[in-house]
């Protein structure tokens, strides 16, 4: 019986990278490294909600992203009366889309 621990079949203690004081990174990762690692982060996040906005049932899919802002928009129409309704909402919906990337 082998007890050394010099077998091919003993662990070896890496040490783990440490945490940051923050919790928000590894210890001695450059700022480009931590960004990159955020924007991973943030993309791994965004696929996550389209995949839960994909399985949502109808009526709260719509609940979640056009009601709110379709119910503001006629809202403020009723106040304006506006002459064409459907093209003064339609750009009522562009203008103020909560979605839009600036």
């Amino acid at each position: 019986m082998n007890t050394g621990g010099g077998g091919s079949n003993a662990q070896q203690d890496t040490p783990s990278p440490a945490l940051d004081e923050d919790g928000g990174g590894i210890q001695g990762a450059g700022e480009d490294d931590k960004k990159k690692m955020a924007v991973a982060a943030a993309a791994a996040q965004q696929e996550q909600d389209k995949a839960n906005m994909q399985s949502l049932p109808i009526r709260a899919y719509l609940d979640q992203t056009v009601v709110p802002i379709l119910l503001d928009g006629m809202s403020q129409l009723v106040q304006e009366r506006p002459g064409n309704p459907i093209e003064w909402l339609a750009a009522y919906l562009i203008k103020n889309n909560p979605q839009k990337s600036e």
